[in-house]
């Protein structure tokens, strides 16, 4: 096939050519939106799901959906190396400076601004002496405590406001919600109370894995009523068949059911494995249709890229112990698995490996479906242990 014409596109966060099995998500979204411009009450909310199954992808999407309706957005990716206020401070700035343009300030606009001045001179994010544009004083005894939770809810109520009086809203969209440190999930929490309580035109969105479910309601009991829930998961086989044939099609190419089965079989529905399976076939297949031969030939190099690549990238950031426990994991299956059998595999006592366990949680390597129970959160992940480490070192 010619390499240029490859309609697959496997790259993290990059949009399919043909996205299925997520209308439901986006319709939800849609309706959320359209509710909080129209001052009705809508829930935020959090995509939830393993690694590969498209959340950036759908966050982006939303993200597009909501400029079209005339949102001012804000987008973060959470870093292990900056801070929430941090990045809020930066981009709450563009935000309040883009309703002001071209246009006469508000008094909302203005107050938001002074309370970005207070909050980034106590926060010592670097923009101490930021340029607003204005002559803008810092609003004495607004989010200058020093505490998070008082500070952010009223920076973002105030950010809020100066949207409102320009009649638009706030989406806020953060990606890799479990890095947020505890106090900074806390306080993002009760903004989104506040904004909800008063009526205000904005929205969280976030992405996370599913331990995300359980950080929110062990930060804030009430973060369970607060916000959605919608789980992303694998595809089901009619959706992971069509995410394969919809782009060859464009181009004029089929599969054989035969390689189809295949396809779909190993990669187990996954977007992201889909679409790396998907391009890689298309570069080994001389015609249309692409034949089982040409998946089996294929298959070895996929399984090479996604070992050096997208494992090898989460393996190399683990200590011995925690990979001792992975491959104890991997030995199981796929999972969920029981602590007492991880350790067992060991040949351990159960709590001596609990530290391990919550290092890989805190890691986003794994997660707690139910108490007790540890899952990978990186689709198989046990297969390539098995492939990286052979044997269960004890």
């Amino acid at each position: 096939m010619d390499l240029h014409l490859n309609p697959y596109t496997p790259g993290a966060g990059a949009p399919p050519t043909a996205l299925l099995g997520r209308e439901k998500i986006l319709q939800d979204a849609d309706v959320a939106l359209k509710r909080i411009l129209a001052a009705r009450h809508s829930k935020s909310f959090f995509l939830v799901g393993l690694r590969g199954v498209g959340k950036t992808v759908l966050l982006n999407i939303i993200k597009e959906r909501a400029e079209i309706l005339g949102y001012k957005t804000v987008y973060i990716e959470v870093p292990e190396n900056k801070s929430l206020a941090e990045l809020l401070v930066a981009q709450f700035r563009k935000t309040l400076l883009s309703l002001n343009r071209g246009l006469a300030a508000t008094a909302a606009i203005g107050k938001a601004l002074g309370v970005l001045k207070s909050f980034a001179k106590v926060v010592k994010v670097g923009y101490g002496e930021i340029e607003v544009g204005l002559d803008i004083e810092p609003e004495q005894g607004m989010a200058d405590s020093g505490d998070l939770e008082l500070d952010l809810p009223e920076l973002m109520e105030a950010v809020a406001e100066a949207a409102a009086s320009r009649q638009t809203g706030v989406a806020l969209f953060i990606d890799e919600v479990q890095y947020l440190k505890e106090v900074e999930f806390g306080a993002l929490i009760m903004a989104v109370h506040r904004i909800n309580q008063r009526g205000l035109p904005m929205i969280l969105i976030g992405a996370g894995l599913p331990q995300v479910i359980a950080l929110a309601g062990n930060s804030k009991s009430y973060a369970e009523r607060l916000f959605n829930y919608p789980r992303m998961g694998a595809l089901n086989e009619a959706d992971a068949r069509e995410a394969l044939t919809r782009p060859v099609a464009l181009e004029g190419v089929s599969y054989t059911p035969e390689a189809l089965d295949r396809i779909v079989a190993d990669t187990e529905g996954y977007p992201y494995f889909l679409q790396e399976w998907g391009a890689r076939v298309w570069d080994t297949a001389p015609v249309s249709p692409i034949q089982l031969a040409d998946v089996f030939n294929a298959s070895d190099k996929v399984t090479r890229f996604l070992d050096e690549n997208f494992f090898r990238v989460r393996f190399d950031r683990l200590t011995p112990a925690e990979k001792r426990y992975l491959r104890a994991m991997a030995e199981l299956g796929p999972g969920p698995h029981r602590s007492g059998d991880v350790a067992d595999m060991l040949g351990v006592k159960v709590s001596l490996i609990a530290p391990q366990r919550a290092s890989l949680i805190k890691k986003g390597m794994v997660f707690s479906p139910a108490h007790g129970d540890t899952s990978f959160t990186v689709p198989l992940f046990d297969q390539f242990m098995k492939r990286i480490m052979p044997e269960i070192e004890r």
